[in-house]
């Protein structure tokens, strides 16, 4: 079992689209594959076509007050499960704290779960802040996904998320967490910025950055609003193939 982050502390970045299509197009290859909702907004989940449940989200169990097995829902989209986001998380955040393993506490419980779990691939959907539910999803994966777009201060941001995550590292909460990309997300080709920003990053990064581009797209944007991701809403579209490309080079990435 993989456990990726999926985390950028700016919002707006595509971090719950790149969730959300990345999942539907490993599972569209046949690996078990679930969603994490971190956020309290509850966007992956919406976007996956859930209806909120009071007490489906990871909230009890983060608290050790239920198994997180309890929690797994099944979507209508084959080898794609989801544990739901609610606003419940948003205090959670307090309840945690409360805890002296309060930073490590959902690292400990995917430890726990690891051994039994069907997934080939977790990935946590991180709230777009660097409180404790961040912290916690950086702490528990295996690598970090970051979510990058092509706009202006994009660099600014993708400096400061991975001095989170070295952080994250030297105080030994997850000392071998690493980074397993940057996804460049909102590419418009029409535009000088995108294939400016596009350039800087590959020169800094190389390697690090994922090959697959994700374009800006209206179906990319209208996905979620029915309930679906872009696979299912617009199956042929440019969207749909550009998540299922960066699919496929994340299952090579693997090895």
């Amino acid at each position: 079992m993989k456990i990726i982050a999926v985390a950028n502390q700016k919002g707006g970045v595509g971090k719950t689209t790149t969730s959300v299509n990345l999942a539907a197009a490993l599972a569209e290859l046949g690996h078990a594959t679930l969603v994490i909702d971190l956020d309290p907004q509850a966007n992956a989940s919406s976007s996956l076509g859930n209806v909120p449940t009071p007490g489906q989200s990871i909230y009890q169990p983060l608290l050790n007050h239920s198994r997180i097995d309890e929690k797994i829902t099944p979507t209508e989209y084959p080898n794609l499960s989801l544990i739901p986001g609610e606003l419940d998380l948003a205090g959670c955040e307090v309840e945690i704290a409360r805890n002296p393993n309060h930073l490590v506490r959902l690292r400990e419980i995917l430890h726990e779960y690891r051994s039994r779990a069907p997934f080939r691939f977790v990935l946590l959907d991180c709230p777009p802040s660097l409180g404790i539910l961040m912290t916690n999803a950086l702490a528990a994966a295996d690598t970090v996904l970051i979510p990058l777009q092509c706009e202006y201060f994009a660099l600014e941001g993708l400096t400061k998320i991975m001095g989170v995550i070295e952080q994250i590292r030297s105080a030994g909460h997850n000392p071998d967490v690493a980074i397993e990309g940057v996804v460049l997300t909102m590419y418009d080709s029409r535009t000088n910025l995108s294939q400016q920003v596009a350039q800087d990053v590959r020169t800094h990064l190389g390697n690090q950055v994922f090959k697959t581009i994700i374009p800006r797209t209206v179906r990319l944007s209208e996905a979620p609003s029915h309930g679906k991701p872009v696979l299912a809403y617009d199956n042929s579209g440019i969207g749909s193939q550009s998540y299922r490309q960066l699919a496929k080079e994340l299952v090579e990435r693997q090895g």
